[in-house]
């Protein structure tokens, strides 16, 4: 599949992500509202985190020729969301709490800043 497209149905993935996981993450826990947008937030993160692992490297070194230090945050995102599926299912809040938020900030706030280095898009888009 071409890389802009890939892109492209990232970027439509994982920018809702930002705003959805910020406010379940800051709203009262399970309400109704939650729970819905929790289910929105993990299917949204999951298909981004899928789509990026058929995106090549574009910055830095390359394992097989495609996997960048980056693509370490979609095999993050892969683990984390079953394993704070299965943490809620059980009534462990504790640990769903913990991988909820290390998935955000892994996930969304810091993979989201290395988008924002240079020979990026993002960095050509802001940056020009």
């Amino acid at each position: 599949m071409n890389y802009e497209y890939l892109m492209y149905a990232h970027l439509v993935t994982v920018v809702p992500c930002i705003f959805i996981g910020a406010y379940v993450l800051s709203a009262r826990k399970g309400t109704l509202i939650h729970r819905k947008l929790g289910k929105v937030y993990i299917i949204l993160i999951l298909f981004t985190a899928i789509v990026t692992l058929f995106m090549p490297a574009a910055v830095g070194a390359r394992l097989l020729n495609h996997f960048g230090w980056i693509h370490l945050f979609s095999f993050l995102t892969l683990w984390t969301v079953p394993t704070a599926y299965t943490a809620i299912r059980k009534g462990n809040l504790k640990a769903h709490k913990r991988k909820m938020i290390l998935l955000y900030f892994g996930a969304i706030v810091i993979a989201g800043g290395f988008t924002l280095a240079p020979g990026r898009y993002l960095h050509e888009l802001f940056f020009g």
